[in-house]
């Protein structure tokens, strides 16, 4: 297993992972799975912008991915922080994944002068909460029915790490 830059061809492992997790989890406040056209427009607009992809591989099938991208849109006040986000493969989880691919996107973020990495997280996701607190991350807001999923109203913690 390697952590690289992920590639054109590893997007269909990538729409894999993140219709899994809309489908499973409310890690994604989506509820209908998403096309691969979206996925490969999101990977092309990450390349773009020059935002990293990671993926955990073993060999050409991809088991976790790790990216971040603009926080808050177009507006040039927020262009020193990104928005993150780790998702792994359902049954690869509790592996070390996370854990393997959080370090060098965060190294990615400091090469590229960002000052602040930011994570919005479900209230409920105990798990990713201290995650997140083992690589520098701290609650810095709790927004509280933001979110509306599986017939319930969700709660979100923003949580961001100093760079």
């Amino acid at each position: 297993m390697i952590i690289r830059d992920a590639t054109a061809e590893d997007v269909p492992g990538i729409l894999a992972i993140y219709n899994q997790v809309i489908a499973t989890s409310t890690a994604i406040y989506i509820d209908d799975p998403v096309t691969l056209a979206d996925r490969q427009a999101w990977f092309a607009a990450r390349q773009a912008n020059g935002y990293p992809v990671l993926v955990a591989a073993e060999g050409a099938e991809v088991l976790g991915y790790a990216s971040y991208g603009i926080f808050r849109g177009p507006w040039p006040g927020f262009r020193y922080s990104v928005e993150h986000s780790v998702h792994i493969r359902d049954d690869q989880r509790g592996k070390g994944l996370g854990g393997l691919l959080m370090p060098p996107l965060i190294e990615r973020a400091k090469a590229q002068g960002k000052h602040i990495m930011i994570g919005a997280i479900d209230a409920d996701n105990a798990g990713s909460i201290r995650f997140h607190e083992r690589f520098g991350f701290e609650i810095s807001g709790h927004m509280k029915e933001v979110g509306f999923k599986f017939g319930r109203w969700l709660d979100l913690v923003w949580m961001q790490r100093t760079l």
